[in-house]
């Protein structure tokens, strides 16, 4: 495993000052090269982020813990080696939707404090992830909301934006069962507020699993599969895990800023070269259609997914010249 040293950490309060080129420098590296950041100072209150923490790990206490303890006796009761358990994932998980319609007034079990305190996170993290959005578009020379706009559908003029809630309690066989096994996300931009205690996320960079370091009041943000495909591949989504730990009960609250469901993906025109327009690197789908097969194959390398969409395309166009 690689040390986390060397991990980017992007102080975004840097940007408001004469640091501002070296701090965008920063973030062009870790987009082009590692696909994960951590950013500090980012403008959510403290106090908002410690009453979610809070929130989060009391209803867990209180709600899930039994039901997570039920299933784990079963799960190593039935899955004694690899083979059995290389499916599974040590995690309690819940999912709260917020665009283009918000559902958290349906999800059974949360109190109306929990309720208030995820709807204003969630407008936090909402706003953040467009202005991510909008300094990964001046390092990639697109217009200012080229990305937003990418991501939002024709139809509803949203995207679609929604909160995995997981805890990863302590593992008696981390040897046997993954925390999460490895993948890259689907969607666009991800916004983890991670347990500042508890480690165990990995990302893969250079054939290495690397520590994503722990830190208090960041957030980790990282790009998913439709931003490789709208920059272009200047940006790549990269694979990651979650190691189940012996110790700890880790706490993740990752935000998924993704397209809508009608959004067509294809890489912006001005980062295409005309040799790569003929070559056709990357397709275009809609986000629905890759949703559809990421849901089958997501546990494997993205390359297949993109190949289909490309397939589909050939076999398009072939078609229309027969015609």
């Amino acid at each position: 495993m690689a040390p986390a040293l060397s991990f980017p950490i992007i102080d975004m309060g840097l940007l408001a000052g004469e640091e501002r080129p070296a701090a965008m420098e920063l973030l062009r590296d870790a987009c082009e090269n590692w696909g994960f950041f951590e950013i500090l100072n980012h403008g959510i209150s403290t106090e908002l982020m410690d009453e979610v923490e809070k929130l989060t790990k009391d209803h867990y206490k209180r709600v899930r813990e039994q039901r997570f303890l039920e299933f784990a006796s079963k799960t190593l009761k039935d899955a004694q080696d690899v083979k059995a358990a290389e499916n599974l994932d040590w995690e309690s998980t819940f999912f709260v939707r917020h665009l283009p319609e918000s559902n958290i007034a349906e999800i059974p079990d949360l109190d109306d404090d929990y309720r208030r305190a995820m709807r204003r996170f969630a407008g936090e993290l909402e706003a953040l992830a467009e202005r991510l959005l909008d300094l990964l578009c001046e390092n990639l020379g697109l217009d200012r909301g080229y990305l937003a706009r990418a991501l939002r559908g024709p139809s509803k003029g949203a995207p679609t934006f929604g909160t995995k809630v997981s805890s990863y309690p302590p593992c008696p066989r981390p040897d046997l069962v993954s925390g999460l096994r490895a993948h890259t996300d689907a969607g666009g931009i991800i916004l983890l507020f991670q347990d500042d205690r508890v480690g165990g996320l990995q990302l893969l960079k250079d054939g290495a699993w690397v520590d994503v370091p722990p830190l208090r009041h960041s957030i980790v943000v990282n790009l998913g599969d439709q931003l490789e495909v709208i920059t272009n591949g200047r940006y790549k989504s990269v694979m990651h895990r979650v190691v189940a730990q012996p110790d700890g009960n880790r706490m993740s609250i990752a935000s998924f800023y993704n397209p809508g469901s009608d959004a067509v993906i294809f890489p912006a025109p001005a980062l295409v070269k005309a040799e790569e327009a003929a070559a056709g690197a990357y397709p275009r789908f809609v986000f629905e259609d890759y949703m559809k097969l990421y849901v089958r194959h997501k546990f494997e390398a993205k390359e297949p997914r993109f190949e289909a969409f490309k397939s589909v395309e050939t076999d398009s166009s072939n078609c229309i010249a027969i015609a």
